[in-house]
């Protein structure tokens, strides 16, 4: 596409179709989008400091749903922090008790002491008043143990171990960055004569490929597709090779990787980016960071869409949306939430059939209203109620062609979310051996393996978004063939930072008893 600096309307459908263009992404594109994301695997699995950094878990095995026992967990994500009995019941089922404890921004800001020391009381308030099991509340009893999920950057070094880099989400906690998360509750905990040992240190994503695993007999993959992005999966620890002279290193086996695959490509040389990701990446709080994560995640599709959206309302001579008018809510940065493209495609209502897609961009400069076959009509006007009322147009500013044209943006940003999405879960497959590029004339080989593939996934893209798990498995299919798309099993992980924290310490368990 050509770099676009002001939208010029001498050729109205022609812009339609320039802008269509670039958000396109053919098989071919994929494939060596795929390609790239391997490279990057394996720099990351090589070496410190890469933007797809691979972060070893020390997590070296995964559950099949056999398992019984009762689990802790502490979830540490921002406003609340959540304390969880987890009951593994031993038939790829378990129940949870929960409760919520809200962190004041004193909290937040002060002594880091003070911060955990209140993580410490609320696990004990919760084994006190809202823990099932036999321990209860009881100073007697056995040491209760704890997995903890921490979701702040950290550099972690053991299942049990993790220096906190920095604080994110309004945290400032003084003298905690350089310090061991898990010591800094374990001292908490030891200084109350708490009985409750924390014994892995556990990272979202990697909780959804745990409790997903865990119910569903197996998993090779967990995917964050919601807010924001990630990916963890089962490695051979011999292809970790910046573990190499570790104790890891010399026991062998497989181990949980976390990829941060959100930065995968920040150096820009295969993603597609358009002057609306340019836009954004500009002015975003992070510049040139989380590439690929700009251009799938939740936090991000509806300011892509805005930015399309605004620039056809500037267009020039002539407008090409609402008339040139807008609304305070679409002047504002992250205005247009990704929530309401959802509501715009619910909308839509067409599992089968889209807008744009594979198909060029609509004839918007022939658009004619009154031609409308009755369904087509009825669409657009609930898109048309849609914008008017989530976006603070008068009811008379919103045309039914309006509505056919932000629909048609949000579906080309969200699609291309989803492709991108599924490139990146075949990247996986190809990583661990379970899937293999065709050949030259486009044929994928024979392979004999017969078993499911799991993949966990969370996050409210994959959940709700309509047809977002569709164009996940179109996109599998044009990268790894119809053969392997077909054993792959994608399944929602249930609550990935509780319960997969409480697997996770099943995980460490283990390992400590072996």
């Amino acid at each position: 596409m050509p770099p676009i600096h002001a939208l010029s309307t001498q050729d109205e459908q022609s812009l339609f179709n320039d802008i269509d263009r670039s958000f396109q992404l053919t098989s071919k594109d994929l494939v060596e989008l795929t390609k790239a994301f391997l490279h990057e695997i394996s720099l990351g699995l090589a070496g410190y400091g890469q933007p797809m950094a691979i972060i070893p878990t020390f997590v070296t095995g995964v559950p099949d749903g056999t398992e019984t026992g009762t689990f802790l967990a502490l979830d540490l994500g921002g406003t609340n922090l959540r304390v969880c009995e987890v009951v593994l019941n031993g038939n790829k089922t378990f129940t949870l008790r929960q409760q919520k404890y809200k962190v004041s921004d004193a909290l937040k800001t002060g002594e880091a002491t003070v911060l955990f020391d209140y993580l410490a009381d609320s696990v004990d308030a919760f084994l006190t008043t809202h823990a099932a099991s036999a321990y209860g509340h009881s100073r007697d009893t056995d040491v209760v143990h704890l997995g903890l999920t921490f979701s702040f950057p950290v550099e972690q070094t053991a299942l049990d171990s993790g220096t906190i880099l920095t604080w994110t989400k309004g945290f400032s906690a003084k003298n905690a960055i350089g310090h061991d998360v898990v010591q800094l509750l374990q001292d908490a905990f030891d200084r109350k004569h708490i009985h409750v040992r924390c014994i892995a240190l556990v990272n979202d994503t990697v909780g959804a490929l745990l409790s997903r695993a865990y119910t569903a007999g197996g998993c090779i993959l967990g995917a964050i597709f919601g807010t924001g992005t990630n990916g963890a999966y089962v490695e051979e620890v011999a292809k970790i090779t910046k573990l190499a002279n570790s104790p890891a290193a010399a026991k062998g086996g497989y181990m949980v990787v976390n990829t941060e695959w959100g930065a995968f490509n920040n150096c820009r040389s295969h993603l597609p980016f358009t002057p609306f990701d340019n836009a954004l990446d500009r002015v975003s709080i992070n510049p040139s960071y989380q590439a690929f994560e700009k251009f799938i995640s939740g936090m991000y599709l509806g300011e892509i869409t805005r930015n399309i959206l605004i620039s056809l309302i500037d267009a020039s001579p002539k407008p090409l949306l609402f008339g040139g008018k807008s609304t305070p809510l679409l002047n504002k940065q992250y205005g247009f939430d990704t929530s309401v493209m959802s509501d715009i495609e619910d909308a839509w209502e067409g599992p089968n059939r889209s807008l744009s897609g594979d198909q060029p961009a609509p004839e918007f400069a022939k658009f004619d209203a009154a031609a409308l076959p009755p369904n087509i009509s009825k669409k657009l006007e609930r898109i048309r109620v849609v914008a008017v009322k989530q976006l603070g147009f008068q009811d008379s500013d919103v045309t039914l062609k309006d509505a056919a044209i932000v629909r048609w943006a949000c579906s080309l940003v969200a699609r291309r979310a989803a492709l991108l999405s599924g490139m990146a879960v075949a990247a996986i497959l190809f990583q661990t051996g379970r899937a293999s590029f065709a050949d030259k004339d486009g044929k994928f080989p024979n392979r004999t393996d017969t078993e499911l593939i799991g993949v966990g996934v969370d996050g409210s893209l994959i959940e709700h978004y309509p047809n977002f798990e569709r164009t996940v498995r179109e996109s599998l299919r044009s990268v790894v063939g119809e053969e392997v798309e077909k054993r792959v099993n994608i399944g929602m992980a249930k609550d990935g930072s509780g319960v997969g924290a409480a697997l996770c310490a099943l995980q460490a368990s283990k390992q400590l008893s072996s």
